[in-house]
Formats: structure tokens, sequence, C-alpha cells
């Protein structure tokens, strides 16, 4: 049983029905970010499932995971945060303010706090290469961009999501 249909009937329905059928498998990208909505990452049994979905391979599937950043196969924080050091980025200090923001975090590049809530990643391009450095957060919730960053504006972001994560926690 396809426990991603059984779950999301509506959503996929909802998907599938702006692609003609013919071209279902044009679904496999907003299937996938469904798929790896709530634990942040998309495991074998989501891959397979989005596959039967849209009637393309599970290989298919696992290589569009493997290529975009939007899609990860395996656990991390519960904030993503995705710093861009293409060349022109870097040009700006991305791969400084990346290193010191790890070094303020207490991470290491591809790894996630203590605290379990922020992950920080290695990109290439944002498309925001004028307004660098900046990064992008993924969560469960969606994407944002925050341009124009220096390490105290993005420890900042990182005390205001922990304060928020926190007070939900304590209102629980």
């Amino acid at each position: 049983m396809n426990s991603l249909l059984s779950k999301y009937s509506e959503e996929i329905e909802a998907i599938l029905v702006k692609y003609p059928p013919e071209r279902r498998r044009s679904a496999v990208m907003p299937l996938i970010y469904l798929a790896q909505r709530e634990t942040g990452y998309i495991n074998k049994q989501g891959m397979d499932e989005v596959a039967e979905i849209v009637g393309i391979t599970s290989t298919d599937v696992a290589s569009i995971v493997g290529f975009y950043t939007l899609y990860h196969e395996s656990p991390g924080g519960k904030y993503r945060l995705q710093v861009c050091t293409d060349l022109p980025c870097a040009l700006r200090g991305a791969d400084e303010f990346l290193a010191k923001l790890c070094e303020n975090v207490g991470v290491h590049v591809g790894e996630t706090s203590a605290d379990g809530l922020i992950a920080i990643e290695e990109v290439t391009c944002l498309a925001g290469c004028h307004r660098a450095p900046l990064f992008q957060v993924q969560t469960g919730d969606g994407i944002s961009y925050h341009e124009n960053q220096t390490v105290e504006s993005a420890m900042r972001f990182i005390d205001e999501v922990r304060q928020r994560e926190w007070e939900r926690g304590a209102s629980r």
C-alpha cells in the first residue's frame, strides 16, 4: 500500500491535476517535496511511492533527489540553512561568512546543531549573487531567503528561531 497516497490523497490529486495524464511524470518534483515535508527528508520508501504515483522508476526519483538541493536523503536540522558559495557569492565573502557562521553555531558544513534545530549546508547558486552573502532556509513550512547577510544578522535569525522553538515547547 502506498502510504503517501493514502496520507495525502487530496494534495496529490491537486498536484496531478495540473499535468496532462500523459505527462504525469512531470509531477515528480512537487511530489518529492510533499513526501519530505514532515520529516525534512525523503527515504527509500518515499521515493518508491513517488515513483509508483508518477509511473517512473525509483532510480529516476533518487537521481532527482540527489541532484537538487531542495531534496534531502537523510535527516538534518529542522531548519536547513543553505549558504551559496558559488564564485560570484565567494567574491562577496560567502566562504568566510560560511566558515564564521559554522564556527558560531558550533558545527561543520553539513552538520546539525546539538539541539537538532539548525543544519548548515553549502550549495551552489541561489540566484542572488548581487545580494551575497545569502542563505535560504528550508523548513516543512517552505523556503525563505535571507540576503545581504553578516554573521551577526544570521546569528540573530538563528537566535529568533531557537526562541520561537523554545516558546512552542514551553507552551505544550
